[in-house]
């Protein structure tokens, strides 16, 4: 079988006629993950700081499923962001948008904060911040997506 596999290869040899300008076929990366990821830690931090001086078992009980909950989002919300940002993104990106490393990398710091803070302010900034680096992602591919949330 592998003498005819190799006389077919080479009697009738395919082009390579494939090239992308990044590791996954269009339409793999984009950021909504991120942003569903964010939202749930803004859902779960506003939870968390709803229960604010509530000792009974049940309280605590939840209290300790929305932090959980809220690290876990908050560690995918910053795994999606460092994908999209180290294997989308390109030089021709950067030319465009020249403060593109520092969006992320601050996205990335906020993700990091509300993991480990109960914080509505930094909640609600990576929340901002991802919607920016939605919209800069979808005018590297000329398109106007609109930026929605859940809630």
């Amino acid at each position: 079988m592998k003498q005819v596999t190799s006389l077919i290869k080479k009697w009738l040899p395919a082009q390579e006629v494939v090239s992308a300008h990044c590791d996954g076929p269009c339409g793999f990366y984009d950021p909504a993950s991120a942003r569903i990821a964010a939202e749930a830690v803004l859902s779960m931090t506003k939870k968390i700081i709803a229960l604010d001086g509530k000792t009974d078992l049940q309280s605590q009980n939840s209290l300790s499923r929305y932090i959980a909950i809220k690290e876990e989002q908050a560690h995918l919300a910053k795994t999606e962001l460092l994908v999209l940002w180290t294997d989308y993104f390109k030089p021709v990106h950067l030319e465009a948008h020249p403060d593109l490393h520092d969006t992320f990398w601050n996205a990335a710091k906020l993700c990091s904060a509300v993991k480990v803070e109960v914080s509505l302010a930094h909640a609600e900034e990576l929340m901002a911040a991802i919607e920016n680096i939605h919209n800069i992602f979808w005018s590297t591919k000329n398109r106007d997506v609109a930026y929605y949330t859940a809630s």
